[in-house]
């Protein structure tokens, strides 16, 4: 049997002779390689993080730069030529990439003395040779492992420069308030060139737009929007000529950092919506990969007189009422007329679309929405616009499912889309739950259009964020987000009961706990999923003439109202109205709950079904239903929390399988929550 460390080496050497097969392919990056070796994106991600210390597309890059200093080192290629053999589409790019490898230009090689480690080639078992850059990053990063559980860490690594910005609103310096879609064209154009660089945070136009009119200043808008750069910009139009002045400052100090004014005639408008991106980009060290530039430099119409009046509907779209919606598509539509393949106005016409079905319960538009999305697609499948209209006809007719992989494609190519972050993570929460998807998406959008949303709904939407964190075991990143919640919305009591328990994964006081949930009670008496919390926290304390005290206001409200909820509930209510001396009341509440459990199609179904037979006194079946618990994925922290000290479970404590399934199901949370860490650590967002 092989050991982890040859395993791991044997992927490594896979992954080597996939690239090296596929070394002049341009296009081949990370979803190919994922492809190649039968892995999820975020798996591949996460192993060769952890086997090599770099990212895919850093993994990559080096096996691409590996063998161009080979070739460089024969003498046969120009630098040229070698950055497109060897999958560099850019030769500029090629040779930044090269020098911040190895630490001098290409067109050194032969002049400078290169290591024998740097361009050493080995063979193992017969295999096809594989560059000893990747065994050294592997002995590196097992040094890096044994280094860090004995000894201090030899090297961190430095914390990526934050290179986040807004775009703020331009101004019109015109007295024609006609031209206004222009200027407004200019920053939308601008912003959207930006938001295709995956090195940069661009906050979204719906977070800046609220600051159009603002009177705060820049270092108050930069903390609420969590930014360090702003662009800020002016312009009109004059006959046939464009005046446009940009600015970038330093959030923190209002701090200029760079200033340009643009003369161009209209007709070069594309060229200078590109070359102002670009300059904004420059500035803020941002790198722009080969392909991100390729899109960036892709115009979206040739017709100047179609994309004027694009812009006209696109500043209505994004103020989308019905009658703005259905006034954008007849500007859409008038811009098709005069270039029939202007993709990006096939998507918006689709898009408005969507929002005019959007919460009707009759959807009169799917087949306009879905006719529109692939009229985009075919004549731009790499739009991100489009791939959005595309997902948006699946959603429209309710299979989310099918949406997914049209968001997912239009965040690799717009990394920046704070629409798609948001719809991502609503699928995630609503439709599939996945907490580790549901984070990664949730943290991205809040990154990108918090400042969008007003006080209460950004109060909901960080107590989301803290109630997947604590799911996932993140006691201090939990707390942070239900901080924040409360920060913007005091009253939040769902905010304010969440947090009791987060506190609990600290502490592990019952005590506390249930202290802390009366002083919510406190704030509103009648509060039913208060009153149960309550209850069930004198219940795990085994106090239970309190917990009766308080599932009974509960259960008294409940059935005045007619209520059927928290049925998941009712075997730890059965049990405390048992052990009042309660039986026919009882007996008919775990009567409710056993039929509850067998039709629960959830992961924790088998997990409900163990309480129960360990209620009845069946311990054989508990422990059956338990152990098959443990083959479930991605249950919630709340599990390993409480499972053990259930009085439900108190009968099984005494069988000999009990303490050892416990342990799994705990081990195989914790792995998760390794990986889930990791997953977001890789990404940037913990």
């Amino acid at each position: 049997m092989q050991d982890s460390n040859s395993r791991e080496n044997d992927f490594l050497t896979q992954c080597t002779e996939i690239i090296e097969e596929n070394i002049s392919n341009k296009q081949f990056g990370v979803s190919e390689l994922a492809q190649e070796v039968g892995m999820s994106r975020s798996n591949l991600l996460r192993k060769i993080k952890t086997l090599t210390n770099l990212s895919v597309s850093q993994f990559i890059r080096q096996v691409r730069l590996q063998h161009a200093i080979e070739m460089l080192k024969q003498g046969s290629f120009t630098v040229s030529e070698v950055s497109y053999k060897v999958g560099f589409s850019s030769t500029s790019y090629f040779i930044k990439c090269f020098h911040d490898h190895y630490g001098f230009p290409p067109g050194e090689v032969g002049k400078k003395a290169v290591g024998e480690d740097a361009t050493k080639e080995i063979h193992q078992h017969g295999r096809k040779k594989v560059s000893t850059l990747f065994w050294v990053a592997v002995l590196v990063a097992l040094l890096a492992a044994i280094s860090y559980v004995n000894f201090k860490p030899l090297w961190v690594e430095p914390k990526p420069v934050d290179k986040s910005i807004a775009v703020l609103p331009f101004l019109n310096d015109s007295n024609d308030s006609t031209n206004v879609h222009i200027i407004n064209g200019l920053m939308e154009s601008v912003l959207n060139n930006l938001q295709k660089i995956e090195d940069l945070r661009v906050v979204s136009r719906t977070s800046v737009e609220k600051y159009r009119n603002s009177s705060k200043i820049i270092p108050e808008i930069g903390k609420e929007l969590n930014v360090r750069y702003f662009v800020e910009g002016s312009g009109q139009k004059i006959d046939n000529q464009i005046l446009l002045n940009i600015q970038l400052i330093e959030a923190s100090t209002d701090r200029h950092l760079w200033a340009k004014q643009y003369d161009r005639e209209a007709g070069d408008i594309f060229n200078l919506q590109k070359e102002v991106a670009k300059s904004i980009a420059q500035e803020v060290e941002a790198i722009i990969t080969p392909e991100e530039e390729e899109r960036i430099d892709k115009s979206p119409t040739d017709n100047l007189e179609a994309y004027d009046i694009f812009l006209k509907g696109l500043d209505l779209l994004y103020n989308p009422t019905g009658e703005n919606a259905i006034a954008a598509i007849s500007h859409f539509k008038e811009a098709i007329r005069l270039d029939n393949q202007f993709a990006r106005a096939y998507a918006g016409i689709a898009i408005a679309f969507y929002y005019l079905d959007a919460g009707q319960a009759e959807k009169r538009f799917s087949d306009s929405i879905n006719y529109y999305a692939d009229k985009a697609l075919l004549f731009d499948s790499k739009l991100a616009q489009s791939l959005i209209a595309k997902a948006l006809s699946y959603m429209n007719i309710g299979e989310n499912a099918q949406a997914v992989p049209y968001f997912e494609k239009a965040l690799e190519y717009n990394p920046n889309s704070a629409l798609v972050a948001g719809f991502l993570a609503e699928f995630y929460v609503n439709y599939v739950p996945n907490t580790e998807k549901y984070l990664e998406y949730a943290l991205k959008g809040i990154g990108l259009n918090i400042a969008a949303y007003d006080s209460l709904t950004i109060s909901f939407t960080y107590l989301h964020v803290s109630n997947a964190f604590v799911q996932s075991g993140f006691s201090d990143e939990a707390e942070k987000y239900i901080n924040r919640s409360l920060d913007y919305f005091p009253e939040n009591i769902y905010s304010m009961y969440v947090k009791p328990y987060i506190l609990f994964t600290e502490d592990n006081n019952l005590e506390k706990l249930r202290d802390r949930l009366l002083m919510v009670l406190e704030k509103d008496t009648t509060r039913l999923d208060v009153l149960q919390e309550v209850g069930k926290a004198y219940f795990y304390l085994r106090d239970y003439k309190n917990s009766y005290k308080y599932y009974r206001k509960y259960l008294d409200i409940k059935e005045a109202l007619n209520l059927k909820i928290y049925q998941g509930e009712n075997i730890k209510i059965g049990y405390v109205l048992s052990q009042m001396g309660m039986d026919q009341e009882s007996a008919e509440l775990i009567d409710t709950f056993k039929q509850y459990a067998e039709n629960d199609n959830s992961l924790y179904k088998h997990l409900s079904l163990a309480a129960y037979y360990s209620y009845q006194d069946d311990t054989e079946k508990a422990i059956q239903h338990l152990k098959e618990f443990t083959k479930e994925e991605n249950y919630h922290y709340w599990i390993v929390a409480f499972l053990e000290i259930d009085p439900l479970m108190d009968n099984l404590k005494t069988h000999p399988e009990f303490r050892k399934t416990i342990k799994q199901i705990e081990t195989k949370f914790w792995d998760y929550h390794k990986r889930v860490k990791a997953s977001l650590e890789e990404m940037g967002l913990v």
